[in-house]
């Protein structure tokens, strides 16, 4: 039997940085095929330059390293992708298509492409966001990924492939800096605290967001793409949750730590992007179908955060 190897696209984002090193230590080194458009800053094993819109350049990566299962993680965010919105609808959606189009023909055994709660909009309802309900999004990162989802559905009914994704709301990382998203701020604002710097936040202080801590959304990834077939029963997306809080709890939370710590508010088009968004999501059919459990709450959390990050800003600091 064919062992697996693992193709990682956008491996230098948020999710892929933390993901990376995971899936070799399941897969092992030489088995797992990192790639983006531009080299990583450090060593991540075997490493190709990847532009995901030009699908000669995928299938050649997936013939040269007989690729068993893609991880698709390249996109334009949600607030970057409004600077430029037909541009991040092209990439969005040229590079989800060329994937699930190169594993169709070259026998790609499972593939993963993440969704977003950029997929739900203002008539979603906001509390106990369903996994099942009206997706009107108000972003092209989110139209996107609607999109996307359905795609993944009609490859998986046309053509019998393994397709497997989440719903992913904010995540929450100390292993990579923001990277364009509305809920960004709740990433920023940790880098500010342990640098004992105030900070301003795009939100306003009672927006009420889903959010993940990083450790959860990988351990979430990893059981989904490790669960037997047919114990999968959403071939578009899986809601997921892990926590939800306002970024006035978040600042609260993070002054029991740094009590002198302030934050000032000036809420810009940012806001009007996570007003569409729910404030609490119901992944009850992922806890039914393979097992999904968050371990992280608010205070896990932020004290984890804390930690990490001070330890990383510490070795920034020159020692005399």
């Amino acid at each position: 039997m064919q062992r697996e190897t693992l193709l990682v696209i956008g491996a230098n984002g948020q999710i892929g940085t933390a993901l990376l090193p995971r899936l070799q230590a399941q897969f092992g080194m030489q088995h797992v095929v990192a790639a983006d458009l531009r080299k990583p800053q450090t060593e991540t094993g075997i490493f190709e330059l990847l532009d995901a819109t030009k699908p000669d350049a995928l299938v050649d990566i997936v013939r040269r390293y007989r690729v068993t299962q893609i991880y698709h993680l390249a996109a334009i965010l949600s607030a970057k992708g409004e600077s430029d919105p037909i541009w991040a609808w092209n990439l969005n959606m040229q590079t989800s298509l060329n994937v699930l189009e190169v594993a169709r023909l070259h026998g790609i055994r499972k593939v993963f492409v993440p969704s977003s709660i950029a997929a739900f909009g203002e008539h979603a309802p906001k509390d106990g966001t369903p996994q099942s309900t009206l997706l009107d999004p108000a972003t092209v990162y989110g139209i996107s990924k609607v999109a996307t989802e359905n795609w993944l559905l009609y490859y998986h009914k046309r053509y019998g492939l393994d397709v497997r994704s989440l719903r992913y709301p904010g995540v929450i990382s100390y292993q990579s800096m923001p990277g364009g998203g509305t809920t960004d701020y709740a990433v920023a604002i940790f880098h500010e605290a342990v640098r004992e710097q105030p900070y301003t936040c795009f939100l306003a202080p009672d927006t009420l967001l889903p959010m993940i801590y990083m450790d959860d959304a990988l351990r979430a990834t990893l059981e989904l793409m490790d669960a037997p077939e047919d114990r999968i029963s959403v071939r578009t997306s899986y809601n997921l949750a892990g926590m939800s809080f306002t970024p006035a709890e978040l600042t609260a939370a993070i002054q029991r730590h740094f009590p002198a710590f302030t934050v000032r508010y000036e809420p810009d088009f940012r806001q009007v992007i996570a007003d569409s968004w729910p404030r609490s999501i119901d992944d009850s059919v992922a806890r039914h179908d393979w097992g999904w459990q968050p371990a992280f709450d608010l205070t896990s959390m932020t004290q984890e955060m804390i930690t990490r990050l001070t330890a990383f800003h510490n070795t920034l600091i020159p020692t005399l």
